[in-house]
C-alpha cells in the first residue's frame, strides 16, 4: 500500500504543471506620454500584463496620419524615443514585447496624435470656397494644403463688400459650410481657415465669392470704389536675446499671395546699423519666429533695438515697428 501511494506522488511530481507555466498576456495595451511635436522625446508605458513578465523589450514605428501602415523605425528600440522631422505630419505607435521563462508576447500602443513641427503651420496651398452664391443655398470651405503637422483647423465665414474688402465676421458661422442668407445679398462671402498644431496657428483667407444673388436670381447692385492692393502690415510678437543670438516673433499680413519681405535691422545707440531681409508668404496672416548671430559691435552693454517693416511685391510697405531689450 505504501509502495503504491508513493508511486502515485512521484508520477504527480513528474507531470505537475507549475501554476505560472504561461507567457506572458496583455490585459492592458501600452501606452505613450509625452509631448507630441518634433525635437521632444516620448516614452512608452509597458501596460497591464498577467503571468509575471521578468523583462520587457520595445519597438517604435511610424504610422500616417489616420495611425495604419506603420513600418519599423530603425534602431528605436528603446523605452524612449525622440521625435524626428521625419515624423511631423504622421503618428508613432510603440510594440512591447513582455517575456518570462515560459515566452514571450507583443502588444501594441495606440497611435499618437499628429506629430507636430517645432513652429506653426505653414500653408502651401490656399483653401477655397465652393457652392453657388444665393440665398438658401449652401457653400462649404476647404482646409486648403499644410505642412507643419496640423492637429485641428477652425473656421470663421466672413461678409465683404462686392470687391472683396471690409470684411467682418459673420456672428456663429464657424463651421466648413454656411447657408447663405438674405442679409448677405448684394455682398460676398469668404472663410478663415486657421490651422493649428503644438507650435501654434495660422489663419489664410479663400478667395471672395461672386456677389450674392436673391433667390430670384436678381444682384443688389451696390457702389464701390474700385479695389486696391493695400499695403502689408506687421506686428511684433517677442524679442528676446541668449547668449548673443536674437530670437524674434512677429505676425505679417498681406491682401495676395505674392511674397512679402521682411526688412529687420539692428541697432545700438552710437553704432552702425545692420539691416537683413527675410522673405515669407502670409496669404492672409501669418506668425513667424527668426533668429540670428549678433554681429560683434551690438555684443555691448546697451539698449539694443529690433525693428521691422514689410514691403510686398508692388514696393507698398508696412509702418516700422520695434522692440528692445538692455543688455
Amino acid at each position: 500500500m505504501k509502495r503504491a501511494i508513493l508511486a502515485l506522488t512521484i508520477l504527480a511530481a513528474v507531470f505537475a504543471v507549475p501554476a505560472n507555466a504561461l507567457p506572458p498576456k496583455s490585459t492592458s495595451p501600452p501606452t505613450i506620454e509625452g509631448k507630441f511635436q518634433v525635437g521632444e522625446t516620448v516614452t512608452a508605458g509597458n501596460g497591464s500584463w498577467a503571468n509575471n513578465p521578468t523583462s520587457f523589450a520595445y519597438r517604435w514605428q511610424r504610422c500616417n496620419s489616420s495611425g495604419a501602415g506603420c513600418a519599423d523605425i530603425a534602431g528605436a528600440t528603446a523605452k524612449s524615443y525622440k521625435l524626428t522631422s521625419a515624423e511631423v505630419g504622421r503618428t508613432v505607435r510603440v510594440l512591447v514585447t513582455a517575456s518570462n521563462a515560459d515566452g514571450k508576447e507583443t502588444a501594441n500602443s495606440h497611435p499618437t496624435p499628429i506629430i507636430s513641427d517645432s513652429s506653426a503651420p505653414r500653408n502651401t496651398v490656399r483653401p477655397t470656397i465652393s457652392g453657388t452664391a444665393q440665398v438658401g443655398q449652401t457653400m462649404t470651405v476647404s482646409n486648403g494644403t499644410w505642412t507643419g503637422g496640423v492637429t485641428s483647423y477652425t473656421y470663421q465665414w466672413q461678409r465683404c463688400d462686392q470687391n472683396g474688402q471690409a470684411c467682418i465676421n459673420i456672428a456663429g458661422a464657424t463651421s466648413t459650410t454656411y447657408g447663405v442668407r438674405s442679409d448677405d445679398v448684394g455682398s460676398t462671402l469668404r472663410a478663415l481657415v486657421t490651422a493649428q498644431n503644438a507650435a501654434g496657428r495660422t489663419t489664410v483667407s479663400t478667395d471672395r465669392s461672386a456677389v450674392v444673388q436673391d433667390v430670384s436670381g436678381t444682384t443688389v447692385v451696390v457702389t464701390t470704389t474700385a479695389a486696391t492692393n493695400r499695403a502689408p502690415t506687421i506686428q511684433f510678437r517677442s524679442l528676446a536675446v541668449r547668449r548673443n543670438r536674437v530670437y524674434v516673433r512677429f505676425q505679417a499680413c498681406d491682401d495676395s499671395s505674392n511674397r512679402v519681405t521682411i526688412v529687420a535691422r539692428d541697432s545700438m545707440a552710437g553704432r552702425l546699423s545692420y539691416t537683413r531681409r527675410y522673405s515669407v508668404r502670409p496669404a492672409g496672416c501669418a506668425v513667424y519666429a527668426r533668429s540670428w548671430i549678433l554681429v560683434s559691435r551690438f555684443r555691448a552693454h546697451g539698449r539694443f533695438v529690433v525693428s521691422l517693416r514689410a514691403i510686398d511685391s508692388s514696393g507698398k510697405s508696412s509702418r516700422t515697428v520695434a522692440r528692445s531689450v538692455r543688455r
